[in-house]
Order: C-alpha cells, then sequence, then structure tokens
C-alpha cells in the first residue's frame, strides 16, 4: 500500500494528514479554511486518492500559514508513499476545462522541485481566501514533493472556476503520473537508474 501519514507542529501550524495513493475518495478534510477544505476535497476526488487532513493554525492572522503549510505536507506524504518512485509513469498533462475556465497542467515525477505558474486571478479574494494563496500551495507542495509541475491558466474570468479548475486538473496529473506502469513495475522510469 502506498500510504502515509505525516504530523508537522510548528508555531504557526499543528497538521495531521493522512494520505493513501490508491485508497479511492474518501476524504475528511478540516483546515480551518472553507475554500481551501473544497479545494482539497475536490483534488482528491479527481485523483481517487484517500486524504484526511486536520490543521490548526493562526487562522486569526490569515490563511497563509495553513495553505502554504498543507502544501507542504501533502508534497511530503506524496515523496514518502512513492518511494524510490518504482514503476510510476512519472509525467501526465491535461487541458482541463470548468466552465469559462481553461487550465493546463503538466507533471514530471522527477526527484527536482520547479514551479512554473502563470495565472491572472481576477480577484484578490475568493470568499474570505486570499486567491495569490493558490500560488503558494503549489511551491509548498512542489518543494517538499520534489516534483516539476506547470499550471498555466488559459482562459477564465471566474476566480473560483479558475482556481477549482487548477485544483481539478493537479488531482488528475498527479493521479496518472504515479500510477504503477505494469508493463515496467519493476523499473525507475529514468535513465540514471534514480530519481533526482
Amino acid at each position: 500500500m502506498r500510504e502515509t501519514i505525516i504530523e508537522r507542529n510548528t508555531a504557526e501550524t499543528q497538521i495531521k494528514l493522512k494520505l493513501n495513493l490508491d485508497g479511492g475518495t474518501e476524504s475528511a478534510i478540516a483546515t480551518g479554511c472553507g475554500f481551501l477544505d473544497h479545494m482539497l476535497t475536490l483534488f482528491a476526488r479527481h485523483g481517487h486518492f484517500s486524504l484526511c487532513a486536520d490543521c490548526k493554525g493562526d487562522t486569526n492572522v490569515d490563511y497563509h500559514h495553513t495553505t502554504e503549510d498543507i502544501g507542504i505536507c501533502l508534497g511530503e506524504a506524496f515523496a514518502k508513499a512513492l518511494g524510490d518512485m518504482r514503476g510510476i509513469k512519472r509525467y501526465a498533462h491535461i487541458i482541463l476545462p470548468m466552465d469559462e475556465a481553461l487550465i493546463l497542467a503538466a507533471v514530471d515525477v522527477s526527484g527536482r522541485s520547479y514551479l512554473a505558474y502563470d495565472a491572472a486571478i481576477p480577484t484578490e479574494k475568493v470568499g474570505d481566501f486570499d486567491t495569490e494563496l493558490a500560488e503558494e500551495f503549489f511551491l509548498g507542495f512542489t518543494r517538499a514533493a520534489r516534483i516539476t509541475l506547470h499550471i498555466r491558466q488559459m482562459a477564465g474570468s471566474n476566480s473560483h472556476h479558475i482556481i477549482e479548475g487548477m485544483f481539478k486538473a493537479f488531482g488528475r496529473v498527479m493521479a496518472e503520473a504515479c500510477a504503477i506502469d505494469e508493463q515496467y513495475k519493476n523499473e525507475i522510469p529514468s535513465t540514471k537508474g534514480m530519481l533526482v
């Protein structure tokens, strides 16, 4: 089973996160930020991951630390669950529509951290969530998971739809890239013999 539990405790957040890459669609997410809960639920559902996350954060300040640290913990969980990445497909991409929004997402589960994020979200907030925090989430994730991720907004005028499209696309590319390729299930998908 590709399953792991991550616990992270700082002066800003206390997080416990459980991830099963092959675990279906069970999710129980309570970050203290309703919009982030919604996005993580979409991510888990579209990736067919089992994801449980509980966060107590300094939301009296804002949602910055909560969002970034959840990204870090989720990235750590993926890295740990994937281990040496033997047998994974490694690459995936999608162009995903969400009403008027159109999102491109591409990933290389490479062992190298890089985020290319290109979005012009038209409002500063969705509800009480600062829209700039979407990028902070993906930065935290890519650094901790050691993946290369490209997310590009190709169209969109509704901030909620744009961010929702990002998280759905992210779930789907992570599921595809992390899937085991049965034909090569005993191989590391790199000529180096390891992914770094």
